[in-house]
This record gives structure tokens, C-alpha cells and sequence, in this order.
């Protein structure tokens, strides 16, 4: 789906608050839709959340768009909205004085890179010092980031990053929404129609350019007792979070290996059915933050990362992604991503922190988690 203007924006400092509010201005509309039965189609809010709201200089937001183009299967349709009226939603979109005119996207440039918060050796040390506090039992597994900063020659434009993210990332959820892009390996959660979907991602692994040392190390991290440890955790959270809002719940017993371009991750597919008037929103309220991008436990994990990351996250390791007037809805961890301003794009990576973590293997794994975006900043 892609959406422009805004009849309505909104910030938050919660996603419990975001989705009260949305709600109720949802049950105000009047839809005129002949595919109700599509998921996507009629009025949505598309929406980007901070990781850790009150510790951060960004808010939370949703965005009620003025047209919505989709696509699903054999179905396309326009949505459009205007202040104060209905919105339409039509299988032959004809409506194109609603859009913008067609216009090329521009590669960025010249790219040159600078450290973020900290450099990399610093960010090893409070790597290192999350480790000791692991292992003196303040708690089991922490989730830190660091940020890249690049610039170009000219403003950069988020369509040709879009571009490049989906071509290259297939397997991933690529999105932009409010100047953050990126390709997300990961599905916070997706409710379609009662169903709830979540993929849990924790246990990574950098790729090479041979095929045959891709398939050991494939076999290892499958077989890692510190990647497996901290996919658990990760896999316990998520499934916790969902059993009061849930029921028929499937946790795989074992996870499989997601192969993206850079990275091997370990992967696992939660699957239940939602309870009666639990929205999408309400799902990510109970899920975020999950241990895949904070630690566990989680408030001690969270403190932690306020007292030595040393970053603004903002929103990203936050939620992302839309919700449709019943609630249904695609919401994405924003990971792999950038926030856009002008000629400067923020980058950032994380990594999980258990007891067995190496400062240098995890400053090396984040540095792969950065490539998504560096390649696309970098193509022509």
C-alpha cells in the first residue's frame, strides 16, 4: 500500500492512547467500500511509535492519509478521504487526480559515514559492561543499539531507498512513515480478520559470499546454545504477552532459519486467535517492548538501556506498520531503518546481549545489521 496527504495527525505518548483515539474516529466514518472482504481496503491509519515513550526527544504518531493505493493477490483498489467526507474505496481506481504526478526517484550520491552516539570501541565497552551485569544476575539478556550517521550531497529521497529495500529485501516488510525507512525482518504482529500472526527474531548471523560456508554456519547457528537461550527469551515474552488477549495459541517447539541477503536469523511464527474487540493496537500495547529488541526481564532491561546505551532510539525498535477501522491491521518492529531529515539519514542496529556475548562479535554482527540501509543509500 501507498498513502499520501494527511486529513488527520496525531501524536501520542502511548500506543494504548493512539489506539483509544483512533477507535473512536474510525467509528465516525462512513465507508463506502465494494471490497470489504479485502484486507487493507477502506479508511486507515498508518502509524510509527517510539521504543521507550517519556526517554526520547520524538513522539509517537498516527497518520490519517488523504489516498491510499493497494494492492493484495488479484485485488487493487484507491482509497480516498477528504476532511469531513466519506471515504471511497474502489477495485478500478479512476480517481488519479488524487495522486501525485509520476515522478523519478533520485539516487543520494556520494555518501559519507560518521560515528552516531559513539564509536565502535566505545560501544564495545558498554557492551562489555552489560555482560558483567549479566553475569553478576541484574538480569538475563539486554538489547543494545548504536546509530551510523550518513549524509549526501543533496536531500535524500525516501522513494528511491523504498525501492531499493523491497527489490533487495523480499522476506521483509519494507515501509516509510514520517521520514523513518527501512526493510523489517520482523512482524510485531498482524491481525487479519481474528487471527493474530507474530515472528519472533532473536540469534543472528552474518552471511559470507560462498554458498557452502552459508549452509555451516546456517548449521550453527542452529545449533548455538547462545543463540537458541536468546531466542528463547525473546519467543517467552511474546507469547506471554499474548495469552490474556489471545486463545488457540501455536508456539513452534523449535525455531527454523530465516536467510536474508546479509544476515542468518533464528526465527519463529507465533499464531492465535484474538479474543472479541482486541485490536491490532491493543495487541502491540501488550507486546512492545518484546526481549527481541529490549531484554528480559523487561523493566530490568529497559532501565539498563537507559543508563549506558547512550542514544535516542526514537521509534526505532518501535512499532510500525497501519490498522483499519475493525481493527485489523500489520504492525512491523522497525528495525534495519534510518530516520530522514533533508541530506542526513540516522542508522540504526542492534544487537542481544546475553551472558556468553562477545563485545567484538556483537560491534561486528551490528555493523551486518547495518548493511540494508547502506546499500540502499549507496546503490545507483
Amino acid at each position: 500500500m501507498i498513502a499520501g496527504g494527511e486529513i488527520a495527525r496525531q501524536e501520542f505518548d502511548s500506543i494504548a492512547e493512539a489506539d483509544a483515539w483512533w477507535e473512536q474516529y474510525a467509528a465516525a466514518v462512513q465507508v463506502d467500500n465494494d471490497l470489504p472482504d479485502v484486507f487493507g481496503t477502506g479508511p486507515l491509519a498508518f502509524g510509527s511509535f517510539t521504543f521507550d515513550p517519556g526517554h526520547t526527544a520524538q513522539r509517537s504518531v498516527l497518520i490519517v492519509p488523504e489516498w491510499i493505493l493497494g494492492r493484495r493477490g488479484q485485488h487493487t483498489w484507491l482509497t480516498t478521504l477528504s476532511a469531513g467526507q466519506s471515504p471511497t474505496s474502489s477495485g478500478t481506481p479512476s480517481a488519479t487526480d488524487w495522486l501525485p504526478p509520476e515522478t523519478r526517484s533520485i539516487a543520494p550520491g556520494q555518501v559519507a559515514y560518521s560515528d552516531g552516539s559513539m564509536s565502535g570501541p566505545a560501544w564495545e565497552s558498554v557492551v562489555a559492561d552489560a555482560v558483567r551485569r549479566i553475569k553478576a544476575g541484574d538480569l538475563a539478556k539486554v538489547v543494545l543499539a548504536r546509530d551510523l550517521i550518513a549524509r549526501t550531497p543533496d536531500e535524500i529521497d525516501y522513494r528511491w531507498l523504498v525501492e531499493q529495500l523491497a527489490e533487495a529485501y523480499q522476506l521483509c516488510w519494507t515501509y516509510h512513515v514520517d521520514g523513518l525507512v527501512g526493510a523489517s525482518p520482523e512482524m510485531l504482529v498482524r491481525r487479519e480478520n481474528g487471527l493474530v500472526t507474530s515472528r519472533v527474531l532473536a540469534g543472528t548471523i552474518q552471511r559470507t559470499a560462498d554458498e557452502e560456508a552459508d549452509r555451516a554456519l546456517a548449521a550453527h547457528l542452529s545449533r548455538s546454545h547462545k543463540d537458541l537461550g536468546e531466542h528463547d527469551y525473546a519467543v517467552t515474552s511474546v507469547a506471554d504477552a499474548l495469552a490474556p488477549l489471545c486463545s488457540g495459541m501455536n508456539v513452534p517447539d523449535a525455531p527454523y532459519v530465516l536467510e536474508l541477503p546479509n544476515v542468518f536469523h533464528l526465527a519463529t511464527d507465533v499464531a492465535a486467535a484474538a479474543k472479541p474487540h482486541v485490536s491490532s493496537l491493543t495487541l502491540a500495547t501488550a507486546l512492545h517492548p518484546s526481549a527481541a529488541v529490549c531484554g528480559t526481564p523487561t523493566d530490568a532491561a529497559r532501565l539498563l538501556i537507559r543508563e549506558i546505551e547512550g542514544l535516542d532510539r526514537g521509534r526505532y525498535s518501535g512499532p510500525i506498520g497501519w490498522v483499519d477501522a475493525q481493527g485489523d491491521g500489520e504492525w512491523a518492529i522497525a528495525l534495519r531503518c534510518g530516520r530522514i531529515e533533508g541530506n542526513t539519514a540516522q542508522l540504526y542496529a542492534g544487537c542481544g546481549v546475553v551472558a556468553d556475548s562477545n563485545p567484538e562479535a556483537e560491534l561486528a554482527e551490528s555493523m551486518a545489521k547495518l548493511v540494508p540501509m547502506r546499500d540502499a543509500l549507496e546503490a545507483e
